[in-house]
């Protein structure tokens, strides 16, 4: 792998123009996860740069989560982080579609059970009502990225146990087949740690970093049609919002009143 000069007369320090050439080359897909960087010496000895500046610029890439260590083997991608967009309500097929990638499902669990009261109070149904679970392991270009337990009233899709092909998408099934369309979600995460089936199924460590999500989605008309439990890696995932600040009138108005 080639890399370009450095500059020497910019203000930009050499380390971080050494990360976004490696960084670029990783996005254009010239380096695929799996694939080794160049080692220290090698930039180093390229570029015309101290070992330290090498060292710097990856581990910059391993901060971001781009790039992973292994002691006494070198570094090597780990790939891009996907965004979790908050800002639109989107299935995890529509999430890879967008980003390019190719969405799989491993069915973990597909029956019919009593709700319990977590589920009951979520989507706004009485305690022991029955309600179809699907539990899937979610895969990106055969990466596993996250495992997502789906609750839905059985009443609202009477037969979807025994005609929905639970590898595709279950958001197209809900509005092809029911006439049901995600408009709202209601989404909280959390961080935590990996629990050993969690790390079994997401091939990582036990107690690596994951985020752990719960969804209630809406449509249009107010009622909850969908609860959502799900863990995905954090070493593949970042979460991206917007913020908008309010006029300074509009807060000063605010202000006063309360």
């Amino acid at each position: 792998m080639e890399l370009a000069f450095i500059n020497r007369n910019g203000i930009v320090p050499f380390y971080y123009q050494i990360q976004q050439q490696l960084y670029e080359r990783i996005r254009l897909g010239e380096l695929k996860p799996g694939d080794a960087l160049p080692s220290e010496h090698e930039i180093s000895t390229r570029l015309g740069v101290s070992r330290m500046t090498a060292r710097l610029a990856v581990k910059s890439l391993c901060e971001l989560g781009i790039v992973y260590s292994k002691q006494g083997k070198g570094s090597f991608v780990s790939g891009l982080k996907l965004e979790k967009n908050f800002r639109q309500v989107l299935s995890f097929t529509e999430e890879m579609a967008l980003s390019g990638r190719q969405a799989r499902s491993r069915i973990l669990g597909f029956e019919t059970i009593p709700a319990e009261a977590e589920v009951a109070q979520a989507l706004g149904i009485k305690r022991q009502e029955s309600v179809v679970r699907l539990r899937r392991l979610r895969i990106a270009d055969s990466v596993p990225m996250g495992i997502e337990s789906s609750y839905l009233p059985d009443r609202l899709c009477p037969g979807l146990k025994d005609t929905f092909d639970p590898r595709t998408s279950l958001y197209k099934a809900l509005s092809d087949h029911y006439g049901i369309q995600m408009a709202i979600a209601d989404e909280v995460i959390e961080s935590g740690l990996a629990e050993a089936e969690e790390a079994r199924l997401l091939r990582i460590r036990r107690g690596s970093p994951v985020f752990s999500f719960t969804r209630t989605s809406y449509v249009q008309q107010g009622r909850a049609v969908e609860y959502v439990k799900s863990t995905y890696r954090g070493d593949r995932y970042r979460i991206v919002n917007r913020l908008v600040r309010l006029k300074h009138e509009f807060i000063e108005r605010d202000v006063k009143n309360g």
